[in-house]
């Protein structure tokens, strides 16, 4: 079993958590952060503790990814707006959290890391839940936000300046599956089938209509041999059950694809297909040392 960092405290910067998560960091260090090179330093130290530990896997979890002007000093001011109390903009937080995913995709890219991309979600949705209770209580849903623009244009920023890590991107509202699907076949790598990838049927699309959606959209407009397989909910144990359900619901959309004709009746490729989906492709992808 290997961890997995998840970067949303230090990029969400809007959000009530950040300021305990901030004093949390603090705490970690011998002095105190006291500019925004000593937060970003802080971060890298992070990523490195989690790297020597096993980690090279990054998952980050946000409604949409923002595409617009920031720069160093930019997100400087409002990382300091935010640790005086003041209130964050919009606009200010937009300009924040791509600087700082830009920053992490170098961290990761440098590491040999994969980027993890869950998009598509409004949390905290119901108020008198959130205050009697706090967030993340379940009481969230899809977003309808448009997607295609901003993603295009981060993944292009990382990877015109040799920055953009093995990448995942899953998206929630289905309405986006071939707008991620199309998008995964924009940004290859040399040596790495499907450098950026598009992920498996996620939240509410993980069940059957949904798992098979989100391949047969795969299978039409790029590689499904060449597919991750299916995730699980690391804080979920009872999740891991779902790799048995998606094997199931895969090998019948193949075997339902040979019935009518429209793949060969090949067992060796079939198996091979399969065992890539289910096992070797992420194994590969990863990097990971597993002891078989």
């Amino acid at each position: 079993m290997y961890p997995t960092f998840r970067p949303e405290f230090g990029i969400l910067i809007e959000k009530p958590a950040f300021l305990p998560w901030f004093e949390k960091l603090q705490n970690m260090r011998t002095r105190k952060i006291q500019m925004f090179y000593n937060f970003l330093e802080t971060l890298e130290s992070r990523v490195d503790y989690f790297h020597e530990a096993g980690c090279r896997i990054a998952d980050c979890s946000m409604d949409y990814i923002p595409y617009t002007e920031t720069s160093f000093n930019i997100a400087k001011n409002v990382f300091e707006k935010a640790l005086s109390g003041s209130e964050i903009t919009k606009e200010e937080a937009d300009a924040y959290k791509l600087f700082m995913m830009c920053f992490y995709g170098k961290l990761y890219a440098q590491r040999g890391w994969t980027m993890q991309l869950h998009l598509g979600v409004i949390r905290n949705l119901n108020t008198r839940i959130y205050t009697k209770f706090g967030p993340d209580m379940g009481f969230d849903s899809l977003s309808d936000e448009s997607m295609a623009y901003n993603m295009a244009r981060f993944l292009d920023k990382l990877d015109s300046t040799d920055s953009l890590p093995k990448t995942i991107i899953y998206n929630l509202n289905n309405k986006d599956n071939y707008v991620f699907a199309t998008m995964a076949a924009n940004f290859p790598g040399e040596g790495i089938p499907g450098k950026v990838q598009y992920g498996a049927a996620w939240w509410y699309n993980d069940q059957k209509d949904g798992m098979e959606y989100q391949m047969k959209t795969l299978a039409n407009v790029g590689l499904l041999s060449n597919f991750l397989g299916m995730l699980t909910d690391s804080r979920s144990f009872l999740s891991y059950a779902r790799h048995e359900y998606f094997r199931r619901i895969l090998c019948n959309m193949l075997g339902e694809w040979v019935e009518k004709g429209e793949y060969p009746y090949d067992e060796g490729a079939l198996g091979k297909i399969v065992k890539g989906i289910c096992y070797n492709n992420a194994k590969d992808y990863f990097g990971l040392e597993i002891d078989e």
